[in-house]
């Protein structure tokens, strides 16, 4: 390990990719005195710094994050023997719980953050602090403040439901009772997020913009060496309208299975009937994020010539993730340059390069079945609706076939792998690595005309296959998508490009766009950005495919039809991204998928006959409506009497 850290930070030193970390990547200045705090610019922009440092792990080799376990699309290997590695993953199986809760925001830093926020907008807002600074800077400063105090109340929002809304700092001579905070209801919490978040970009009360940059957030990053990764307009607008969609969406928005949910003073929680007008909010909040990020567009490499179609259009998708802050990204969060490493050599296929040495074992992320089926056929429509792939392919998907060389530069010709895997859509295998199938990389470059990619072979015996139960697939397949093309293995040691984590990135907001518009009535506007997202895959446009392809023609031409289209679309485009989790909850269909058994092949068999056969690996089971909000701990309930648990628990 002490090699891998030395190599990637010797990697990171010169290729020097993610700047962002000269400003986020500081530890707090344990100062008790607060006046000392803001007396220099330098000091008041480590607090501001420490501010960015409490979002949520991206990754740590040494914790499973919850950005990539607790649904469905994403397994791992038994955590039975080191319960603390993973508490998100404990989750995905069912062990949430009430006393000591996983993933347990309520209780662990994320009020504390808001806390801090509170303290430098406070301070930051006294004309004595900091005397000499720029007054452009100072509101820029508290409008980073907000957004983040904003972005942290949404992350407990979308956790928890209601929550209470600490606006400022209790004094520490404060009475018990108001120590003793209440649950806000939905639509407080809703409002207040949406109004601290116009504060930030510059909106005024009367619904004006009071002017980029000049009394909030800068709509670019100019100084991107030192400031990549900070807060823009664009990032505001478009955390706005995740905000609304959420708040839009069956989950929070009349939602029966919260009717009478009320405080211990009889306060509805939830609001008790549907609210359209929440679409509209989130609506306009979509257009103006996409007037407020100049320079945006969705990613396609460029970076080698020559290459085939299909490898084109698989690179477009796995750059657009891992290509650092191309101009897809509209907001990349910094993570540790080493665990960044270590996540891609933990998404990799074991001896990915040659020269490995066999002992070297990686797979620590496996791709669920269920996940697999999700993408769609070449023909760009589910595989259960393609009246061409489905007929036969549907029902005998898990059979095994010959690869022709039609499909060459996607599988190994001549070899055998299942009919699931052949006759897939461009980002099938631009995001998942399997058995059969080729990888290309850096190190396989077009060689004289030519195009060469590495060839995947995991059965047992073979270069790929796993060596033991410790870190390996458990479903044979593998993240493709988080692996930078420039990331080899050797011998030697590892070195790569890394990336920031997309926390935002352009196809996640048309798509959004996308879903809000057919909500509000404008079905052939939201066309419109699905197929702009789909031609970047090779695809052609939804009315197209599904008219020459599907079992249901007619599909985009109704409103319920295009929605259920759009949802697969956020789940093939954005997958493995940490978004389907939050997804299927607000839209009230994790009770649909995470109570399906997590399958996967027989990953230790050494032939094709044996190989591909469907495991149960786990019975995975979702309890509604309990599970679509965290628990509150125990702990917390006891300490204040104001506060109501979530129902179910």
């Amino acid at each position: 390990m002490k090699k891998l850290y030395l190599i990637a930070l010797i990697s990171f030193i010169i290729v020097n990719i993610t700047s962002c970390n000269n400003f986020l990547d500081v530890v707090p200045d344990d100062i008790a005195n607060i006046e000392h705090v803001f007396a220099s610019k330098e000091r008041a922009e480590h607090y501001l710094a420490t501010l960015y440092t409490y979002a949520p792990n991206v990754h740590r080799w040494e914790q499973r994050s919850l950005m990539f376990l607790g649904g469905d699309d994403l397994w791992t290997y038994s955590t039975d023997n080191n319960p603390d590695k993973s508490p998100a993953f404990r989750i995905a199986r069912g062990e949430q719980n009430v006393s000591s809760p996983f993933e347990n925001y309520w209780d662990n830093n994320m009020y504390m953050a808001i806390r801090d926020c509170n303290i430098f907008i406070e301070e930051m807002s006294k004309s004595e602090r900091v005397p000499d600074l720029d007054m452009r800077i100072r509101k820029r400063w508290i409008a980073e403040a907000k957004f983040l105090k904003a972005y942290y109340l949404f992350l407990l929002f979308r956790m928890y439901g209601p929550i209470p809304i600490v606006d400022t700092n209790l004094s520490v001579g404060e009475s018990v009772d108001a120590v003793a905070v209440k649950r806000n209801t939905v639509d407080d919490v809703v409002n207040y997020i949406s109004n601290l978040l116009d504060e930030a970009i510059g909106i005024n009360p009367s619904g004006e913009n009071e002017g980029s940059g000049d009394a909030g957030l800068p709509l670019i990053i100019e100084n991107t060496e030192e400031e990549l990764g900070r807060a823009t307009i664009g990032i505001a607008y478009m955390l706005k309208a995740k905000l609304w969609a959420t708040a839009a969406s069956p989950l929070f928005n009349g939602n029966p299975d919260y009717k009478g949910f009320a405080d211990k003073d009889g306060v509805m929680l939830f609001p008790q009937e549907y609210d359209k007008t929440k679409w509209n909010r989130s609506l306009d909040a979509c257009e103006d994020a996409l007037k407020n990020i100049p320079g945006v567009g969705l990613y396609v490499f460029t970076e080698e010539i020559g290459l085939n179609e299909k490898t084109q259009y698989q690179m477009n998708l796995r750059g657009a993730v891992t290509e650092p802050y191309n101009k897809e990204i509209i907001w990349g969060r910094y993570w540790r340059p080493y665990d960044n490493l270590v996540f891609q050599g933990e998404a990799s296929v074991p001896r990915l390069m040659a020269d490995v040495p066999n002992g070297f074992q990686s797979s620590t992320f496996s791709v669920t079945l269920n996940m697999v089926e999700r993408f769609y056929t070449k023909n760009g429509v589910p595989i259960e609706e393609d009246k061409e792939w489905a007929p036969w392919n549907y029902p005998n998907r898990y059979m095994v076939k010959d690869i022709g060389e039609d499909q060459k530069y996607n599988l190994i010709v001549g070899y055998k792998t299942a009919v699931l895997n052949q006759d897939r859509e461009n980002r099938f295998y631009a995001s998942l690595m399997f058995d059969g199938s080729v990888v290309y990389m850096n190190s396989s470059a077009v060689k004289g005309g030519e195009e060469f990619s590495h060839e995947i072979r995991t059965m047992a015996g073979d270069n790929n296959a796993i060596v033991n139960d410790n870190r390996a697939t458990v479903t044979g397949y593998w993240p493709r998508k988080y692996l930078n093309w420039k990331y080899s293995h050797s011998s030697s040691g590892v070195t790569s490009i890394t990336y920031p984590y997309p926390e935002m990135r352009l196809a996640d907001l048309k798509l959004l766009y996308a879903e809000v518009l057919n909500e509000v009535g404008k079905s052939s506007q939201a066309i419109i950005q699905v197929d702009e997202v789909r031609a970047r895959a090779g695809l052609k446009g939804v009315v197209e495919s599904w008219s020459k392809h599907s079992k249901n023609p007619t599909k985009p031409t109704t409103q319920n039809g295009l929605r259920e289209i759009i949802h697969r679309e956020r789940e093939i485009e954005l997958a493995l991204e940490g978004h389907r989790l939050w997804d299927l909850k607000r839209w009230k269909e994790s009770v649909v998928f995470l109570n399906k058994d997590v399958k996967g092949w027989n990953v230790k068999a050494g032939t094709a006959s044996q190989y591909y056969q469907v495991n149960k690996i786990y019975e995975q089971t979702f309890v509604a409506p309990r599970d679509y909000l965290w628990p509150i701990s125990l702990n917390a309930i006891l300490r204040n009497p104001n506060l109501v648990q979530n129902p179910g628990w």
